[in-house]
């Protein structure tokens, strides 16, 4: 038997993100975001959703670029600060320790050094939504620990421990149980 609920997200789990931005000239900021994925694989292009209310939201549009890092567990409550506080009040990398790196694609968005991964993002389109404001981006470049890397220097994601969000709590993401394709792959 199932109830019948009132239209809502429940597309769980997301990846918890931390996004960095700035404009050129301005302060350094980060916000924490779930609403971000992959919308085109070539171009590779991703998509983040803000409050047009937040920080951030004015920053993102006006500078046309940001960086999406990833987060290990170990940054999971750095994580949840940047998403309760403001920019407007802070400055969230001093205040957690963190360290603003330029991002070699950018002119002005950082990326977060202690971040496992880094993707750097052109804004092409902004889709006006409604509470959010969708930016549709053109991923420029990606920066990867070399500790991600296995032994034939493909990235092995189960080594940085990174944190997903679902309605409302943050998780691991678990065990690898399936690779693409192995339902139809021939047994040896």
């Amino acid at each position: 038997m199932k109830q019948n609920w009132k239209p809502g997200n429940l597309l769980y789990p997301l990846p918890a993100i931390m996004l960095s931005c700035a404009e050129e000239g301005g302060k350094p900021n980060i916000i924490t975001l779930a609403w971000a994925g992959t919308v085109c694989s070539e171009p590779p292009m991703v998509s983040v959703s803000i409050r047009k209310e937040r920080f951030s939201h004015d920053i993102v549009k006006n500078s046309g670029e940001f960086v999406i890092n990833l987060v290990p567990a170990a940054l999971c409550r750095a994580m949840d600060f940047c998403g309760v506080r403001s920019g407007r009040d802070m400055d969230k990398f001093e205040a957690l320790g963190l360290h603003a790196e330029k991002a070699p694609d950018l002119k002005a968005a950082p990326l977060i050094r202690e971040c496992p991964v880094n993707i750097e993002c052109r804004v092409e389109t902004v889709l006006e939504l409604g509470s959010h404001d969708m930016f549709v981006a053109k991923v420029l470049g990606v920066q990867v620990e070399e500790s991600l890397l296995d032994e034939k220097g493909r990235l092995d994601l189960s080594r940085a421990d990174l944190v997903v969000y679902s309605h409302g709590e943050y998780a691991h993401i678990g065990e690898t149980i399936g690779s693409f394709g192995y339902s139809v792959k021939k047994r040896k």
